[in-house]
């Protein structure tokens, strides 16, 4: 019982000793969409791993302080929304496609407080994240506040309104400096080599996962949906 405890605890310093990034890529390496083989199959993306690997994206992102509150609630929100569309089917709403139909059927799938809009909304947060490590691990040395501008003017922007733009710009003056995130997201013992190293591993698995529920959107009619 003794030795049941001891690798317990082992395993549960390895865990702990883990970052956000990867305990990231592992979530990600499991993550495997469907695609169907004839036209009587549907796609199919899990929904609880993709939910899973949102959450510890807000992990990520909290690291660069209160620019990403809003963005932040809305995560939570869209992560709430599907979460409890899941739980009135676990057995069929497992994969978010049939999410996707169940809303367009109802007509309900443009409305605001829709789940394909939340979907919508958490894919290009995710693809804003990616983004944002990506141009990290080339630019080190590069000021914070204009790698995020400049994920931001690539990704979200393009889909904002006036508000949503506006509420960006006050957000970016508060911005870490790069060591200060860099350091928040890697482990106290991790050399920035093994942190770029992450970040190139994460986004190599992220980068098709997001290509792949961007052409379920597209197919949806969702990929020109903008927010006020």
């Amino acid at each position: 019982e003794r030795e049941g405890e001891e690798m317990k605890r082992k395993r549960y310093d390895m865990e702990k000793k883990k970052t956000e990034l990867q305990t990231a890529i592992e979530e990600l390496s499991l993550f495997i969409i469907t695609k169907p083989v004839d036209n009587t199959e549907t796609t199919h993306i899990p929904l609880r791993p993709l939910l899973s690997f949102c959450n510890l994206i807000i992990q990520v992102l909290d690291k660069i302080g209160p620019t990403m509150a809003v963005l932040r609630q809305d995560i939570d929100q869209n992560i709430e929304r599907l979460e409890k569309v899941c739980e009135t089917d676990p057995c069929v709403y497992s994969n978010l496609v049939e999410i996707l139909k169940k809303e367009r059927n109802e007509g309900t799938y443009k409305m605001v407080a829709s789940c394909s809009r939340a979907l919508l909304w958490l894919t290009r947060t995710m693809d804003f994240t990616a983004g944002l490590l990506r141009l990290l691990s080339k630019e080190m040395s590069s000021k914070m506040e204009e790698l995020v501008e400049e994920t931001y003017l690539a990704t979200l922007k393009l889909h904002h309104g006036w508000i949503a733009s506006a509420a960006f710009r006050v957000c970016l003056k508060l911005v870490p400096d790069n060591k200060t995130f860099m350091d928040a997201i890697g482990g106290r013992d991790e050399s920035y080599e093994t942190l770029r190293e992450d970040i190139e591993t994460l986004s190599s698995l992220l980068t098709p996962i997001l290509k792949e529920i961007f052409i379920v959107l597209e197919q949806f009619g969702l990929n020109r949906l903008r927010s006020m």
